[in-house]
């Protein structure tokens, strides 16, 4: 659906659960919220609540492949995932990315999740998006504020202290 120079990002597969799974398992992806690895069940659901996402309100995560390897990397995309987490937040589009370790440190993540904001302004032209980051992922944080997200306000989810982030174009 979507190629860059390095990357291409489309929806989730079926197929992409084992790589999913896979990453969703890998101690140093899951260091920061969630912060402890999905299960099989867990992994298989958030496959399918992805391609559900696209299906009811046609956008969501984009399975992000490696365009020479053909390999699985990450995910990446914008979603409407009602959190709960007050006015300035829920009602919003968030953006989420999540990438496996050997992908990390290598700029895919802003590549990617640029892309996935273009796609969206294109498609969706949602003026406001909003993001949350563990306050210790520096490095999510730094790809939050190069895709113009600014700091909203410190909050905890699901007992995990967070910061929210809003764009607005």
């Amino acid at each position: 659906m979507i190629r860059t120079d390095r990357l291409d990002l489309r929806p989730y597969e079926l197929a992409d659960w084992e790589a999913y799974l896979a990453m969703s398992n890998d101690p140093e992806v899951t260091r920061f919220p969630p912060g402890k690895p999905l299960s099989a069940e867990d992994a298989w659901n958030r496959i399918l609540r992805y391609a559900g996402h696209w299906a009811v309100l046609g956008y969501g995560m984009f399975a992000v492949i490696e365009a020479t390897s053909g390999r699985y990397i990450g995910e990446t995309g914008l979603s409407d995932s009602r959190r709960g987490m007050g006015p300035d937040f829920d009602g919003f589009d968030e953006a989420s990315w999540y990438f496996s370790a050997a992908a990390q440190g290598r700029g895919y993540a802003f590549e990617a999740s640029s892309a996935a904001h273009q796609w969206y302004g294109q498609h969706k032209g949602r003026p406001r998006t909003v993001c949350m980051i563990d306050p210790g992922h520096e490095r999510s944080i730094l790809v939050a504020e190069k895709l113009g997200y600014r700091f909203t306000r410190a909050a905890e989810y699901r007992s995990n202290p967070v910061v929210l982030f809003q764009r607005s174009p």
